[in-house]
């Protein structure tokens, strides 16, 4: 599968989320082989839980799959910039590749506030973004524009 397949996926929960009543925000994580080993979406309204983060759900089922905290040689995709929280979680589980759709100007911390992944951490991350962008964006719109 290509990038836009995979963050397809996420899209797809992310629309999940915004079913549910959550920000629509939605994670993949695929192996070196490309099988996808992780799956999250926004779960905060739903569990009432600060952490119930997409990212931090897909890195736990995937770690679960591996049976290791390390995600070495993985690649997440997430529809929207992770947040500080997140970005720590990516660094902490050694993904090596980050590609999300949306920036975040408000928590992003790959670049739209700061970008973690260049501070002085044991683990850089290579960031792709744009990934169906216009598709992840929208769909947060869409989301936002329901609630008013």
């Amino acid at each position: 599968m290509d990038r836009e397949a995979y963050m397809a996926e996420a899209l797809l929960l992310a629309e999940e989320a915004f079913a549910a009543g959550d920000v629509p925000v939605g994670c993949v994580i695929a192996d070196e082989t490309g099988r996808i080993i992780g799956r999250g979406r926004n779960r905060r309204e739903e569990r009432a839980d600060a952490t119930a983060h997409a990212e931090v759900e897909a890195i736990r089922e995937a770690c679960g799959q591996r049976g290791s905290w390390r995600l070495d040689g993985c690649t997440m995709y997430v529809t929207l910039e992770p947040c500080p929280m997140c970005t720590g979680a990516i660094i902490n589980a050694r993904i090596p590749t980050l590609v999300f759709g949306a920036r975040e100007p408000l928590s992003g911390s790959c670049g739209s506030v700061i970008d973690l992944f260049q501070e002085r951490y044991g683990h850089k991350s290579a960031v792709y973004t744009g990934v169906l962008g216009d598709e992840c964006r929208g769909l947060l719109q869409s989301f936002f524009s329901s609630l008013r």
